[in-house]
């Protein structure tokens, strides 16, 4: 059977590989997706298909050679955190950032019921314009 840890850690693998349907794999049917506000896509999202439509494919669309790099992980019980970079370059602007970010991920039953993102929001914007 699969940890939280290595549920999440195959999460970034298929990121890591642009397997979109990887990275939705290990979702519940009602997870709470949430981005930081302040980030672009700030909001909470329950379900895949709505964390697919606000998040991921709005990132594939504005952003090139976008990555989020896990660099740390630590797992205690249901809950993993993972401590790493985001890397890209905002098409519309051109401009290319990197800030570091931590994702906090609660696992239950094998599958993800909880996500909840931090990032430096500044940098972020900064590439935008």
């Amino acid at each position: 059977m699969s940890t939280p840890l290595h549920a999440i850690q195959d999460h970034y693998a298929a990121s890591a590989k642009g397997d979109l349907a990887g990275m939705l794999a290990p979702l519940s049917p009602d997870v709470r997706w949430t981005e930081m506000a302040g980030f672009p896509y700030a909001g909470t999202y329950v379900g895949p298909e709505a964390v697919r439509e606000n998040v991921f494919d709005r990132i594939t669309a504005e952003w090139a050679d976008f990555q989020a790099v896990p660099e740390h992980f630590v797992s205690e019980g249901q809950e993993v955190v993972a401590f790493g970079t985001y890397a890209g370059t905002y098409r519309a602007s051109g401009k290319a950032m990197a800030a570091r970010f931590v994702h906090h991920w609660t696992v239950e039953g094998g599958v993800v019921v909880r996500f909840e993102q931090y990032v430096d929001t500044h940098l972020v914007a900064s590439a935008l314009s």
